[in-house]
């Protein structure tokens, strides 16, 4: 038997997720949940997840691991409806000792797309953020592993690989050449795709495969978190309000077809009205067509939460205004797209993405096909489509 899981976070959380499932001891009923610690909401939701898994599973032992479980256990071990917290150090060995390592090759998602991390934890210090202390150092994957691993996945009968990581443009020897010698290595793998990127650490090697390597997929989703050099400072990034907007200007110019998206965080401690108005501005700056807009939220034991915070109202106002821009950015990309052709992998009951990773609905295509479609109208967020 296969354990349950209730995956919280990013997508290197999923890949775990696949595989402690598959190390959990045959024949027990366990639901693992694994849990994110980004934002205090994140927090809430892993409890939340965790009494909705007791209600439902009764029968199961409830094991929690994850972000938030390393960085406070003994709340954890409080619930009642917990059997075993394990921290990231040592989740892989949550159900005894084994070979796989930290961190994870793989994760099948519905045997259609798969997660491949490539590394885990981050050396960067930023204000906003916990996630070093309960990942560690950054620590790369050997090519020979995530090469095996994108093989093994690819001849599950996964379509499209997704590489990923806390941090993956810190990737020993560059991510660039690293997805070079992956396309290289393996002919048959036609659908690669990059999770969150830091802007300022792309490499020439990827400038370089975004020119010129149709494999790689054009959608490239970009860590920016503010808009105002004085919020970047104060976060601790490391590029400016102009090395983001240069950034994107030469990946449009690299690769004709990419689309852009974007993590904003709103209400930064002493983020002013014009500080505000610059993150805003960004979206049509950078051409954001997918933006992940986070109210700010004080994590414990950060830098930031020791500043002086803005009113609970004002950030949650400068965060609704952020997403109403963006939605409205989106829409008008959805709509720019109807009449177009699009190549689109099936992810399942007739829905998936473009190459652009636009959200689709082609009815009669089989999970896992590759169609040529072409874009009929508009519902929502979703774009029906007909093959061409």
């Amino acid at each position: 038997m296969i354990a349950e899981t209730a995956t919280l976070g990013c997508r290197l959380n999923f890949a775990e997720s696949e595989t402690l499932a598959a190390l959990a001891p045959a024949g027990e009923p366990w639901v693992i949940v694994n849990s994110c610690a980004v934002t205090n909401e994140a927090v809430r939701q892993t409890r939340q997840a965790i009494r909705r898994a007791a209600r439902r599973r009764p029968d199961a032992r409830i094991l929690v691991t994850g972000c938030a479980a390393e960085l406070d256990p003994g709340a954890f071990r409080a619930m009642p409806e917990v059997d075993r917290v394990v921290g990231n150090a040592r989740k892989l060995s949550a159900f005894g000792e084994t070979d796989v390592k930290t961190p994870v090759p793989a994760g099948l998602i519905h045997r259609v797309k798969s997660f491949v991390a490539v590394q885990t934890g981050c050396d960067h210090r930023c204000t906003f953020c916990s996630i070093w202390q309960a990942r560690g150092p950054s620590r790369s994957l050997p090519f020979p592993a995530i090469r095996d691993a994108c093989r093994r996945e690819l001849d599950r009968g996964a379509s499209e690989i997704v590489l990923t990581g806390v941090d993956i443009t810190s990737y020993d020897g560059g991510l660039g050449q690293l997805c070079q010698r992956l396309l290289a290595a393996l002919p048959h793998l036609q659908r690669l795709r990059l999770s969150s990127l830091d802007s300022i650490e792309i490499d020439e090697a990827l400038f370089e495969l975004f020119a010129g390597e149709p494999r790689l997929m054009p959608h490239f989703h970009l860590s920016l978190q503010a808009g105002d050099d004085m919020m970047l400072k104060r976060m601790k990034r490391r590029h400016s309000r102009a090395d983001a907007v240069r950034i994107v200007e030469r990946i449009k110019a690299a690769r004709g077809d990419a689309t852009i998206g974007a993590d904003l965080i709103a209400g930064f401690p002493t983020e002013t009205e014009d500080m505000a108005s610059n993150s805003l501005k960004l979206l049509d700056d950078c051409d954001v067509v997918a933006a992940h807009i986070f109210p700010f939220s004080p994590r414990p034991g950060t830098p930031a939460a020791r500043m002086p915070q803005l009113p609970a109202g004002t950030v949650k106002a400068r965060a609704a205004r952020l997403r109403e821009a963006a939605s409205a950015r989106r829409s008008r990309w959805l709509d720019s797209l109807v009449g177009t052709r699009q190549r689109v992998l099936v992810e399942g009951g007739g829905k998936g993405h473009s190459d652009g990773f636009a959200p689709v609905r082609i009815d009669g295509a089989d999970r896992g096909e590759i169609v040529d479609a072409r874009i009929a109208r508009r519902d929502g967020d979703l774009l029906i489509c007909n093959r061409a």
